[in-house]
């Protein structure tokens, strides 16, 4: 085995039950879930017109500029699968643009996370399939290797292990970890809840409000008399 340039399969994905509970729920709401610990970072931009993103994780490192473990990733796809890409973040050649994008939809891939650049962003953008990345560029990209898929990456702190889930709507990417899936989604659905209730209160003006004040006493900030 050559480190740095193979192929693995992926030990264990999480299960399309779970991708379709966590698919209508908010990504900040998910995040709240894990503590607001996580995230991808904000260079990671929606290039898709609309619509939200979950599924299964196919991983991918490379060098970057280069695109020929991500052409692989696409043909080993299974329908659902999203394809997310750590090629460091570098903007210089794109990773992928509109032919790929078409191929990817055939495959029944469900979205691209690239920590790259895209290029053909008006017909990305058309075809409205889920993906975001950090930027654009004109410049095509090369097809030499070396390169890794279904090995741990990580973007901007956030590390993504193969078969995890991912998901993403306007407010950006996130990973949850296999391992802790289901949990999380209790958490989540928790937090939907309580949000749930308050926008209720909200909405009849009967929200409690002391906490605002409660929290600055504790603080110790200065205010005005009554």
């Amino acid at each position: 085995m050559s480190i740095g340039f193979r192929i693995l399969h992926r030990k264990r994905v999480v299960s399309p039950d779970l991708v379709a509970q966590f698919a209508p729920l908010p990504v900040a709401n998910v995040s709240d879930a894990m503590h607001r610990m996580t995230a991808a970072g904000p260079r990671l931009t929606q290039m898709h017109r609309s619509g939200t993103m979950a599924g299964p994780a196919i991983t991918v490192k490379t060098r970057p500029g280069d695109n020929l473990m991500l052409h692989k990733a696409i043909d080993m796809a299974e329908k659902g699968d999203v394809i997310v890409v750590d090629a460091g973040g570098d903007l210089t050649n794109s990773l992928m643009g509109e032919l790929m994008l078409a191929h990817a939809i055939n495959r029944g891939v469900a979205g691209f996370v690239l920590n790259g650049a895209i290029r053909d962003a008006d017909a990305i953008a058309e075809a409205n399939l889920p993906l975001w990345a950090a930027g654009i560029t004109h410049r095509g990209p090369y097809k030499d290797g070396p390169g890794e898929i279904n090995v741990p990456i990580a973007l901007d702190g956030m590390v993504i292990e193969a078969g995890d889930l991912i998901i993403g709507d306007r407010d950006g990417i996130l990973c949850v970890p296999y391992d802790y899936a289901k949990d999380i989604l209790k958490m989540t659905e928790a937090k939907q809840a309580a949000e749930s209730k308050l926008m209720a209160q909200i909405n009849q003006r009967t929200n409690d409000r002391s906490w605002v004040d409660a929290a600055l006493k504790r603080l110790g900030c200065a205010q005005p008399d009554a």
